[in-house]
């Protein structure tokens, strides 16, 4: 009966699973066949900016655990692994989204990165279009890619905005500079 609870979870990971691969594999030019590239590039914009994030969070508590075992004389722990699956919602709905591991990976690191401050946040956007191009031309045969992390995008331009004409009310609500942490 147990069984019953966990079969919707591994059927919604083999139906991402199938549906990627479906998608990616599609010769055809036909106006159905663009349109299903189209809605999985969404998909694929949603867990690659839902894994940029992970990795940025879980940065710092593995960073954290490596200092202390470090201190503490003790083996580093394993870095924490991309998630190959998300849970992103659409029109239809929470959708589980695949995305192969060379992606997902390259997304979290990129997340990483940019928490520790090791890619600013121009660099990772930069990055992370880069591998948002990739997943669009190359593995989904698309003409236009779609844009990436268009959240950090926005905190720039918004940061820009305040220093350039800024009138002083949004003073202390940002975040303050992570490099004084390091």
């Amino acid at each position: 009966m147990f069984s019953i609870f966990k079969k919707p979870a591994e059927d919604d990971r083999t139906r991402a699973v199938a549906a990627y691969e479906k998608v990616a594999g599609i010769t055809t030019e036909s106006h159905e066949a663009h349109s299903l590239r189209l809605r999985m590039s969404m998909l694929c914009r949603a867990h690659l900016d839902k894994t940029f994030v992970a990795g940025a969070q879980q940065a710092e508590a593995y960073d954290m655990a490596c200092a202390l075992a470090v201190r503490d004389g003790k083996t580093k722990p394993e870095p924490p692994a991309a998630p190959l699956f998300q849970k992103v919602k659409s029109t239809a709905g929470d959708v589980m989204v695949y995305l192969p591991r060379e992606f997902a990976q390259e997304a979290f690191q990129i997340g990483m990165l940019y928490q520790r401050t090791e890619l600013s946040a121009e660099q990772a956007i930069a990055a992370a279009q880069r591998l948002a191009d990739r997943i669009s031309y190359e593995a989904l045969k698309l003409t236009t890619a779609f844009t990436a992390v268009q959240f950090l995008r926005d905190e720039l331009a918004a940061e820009a905005g305040e220093e350039e004409g800024g009138d002083g009310d949004g003073a202390g609500e940002g975040d303050a500079p992570a490099s004084a942490s390091s």
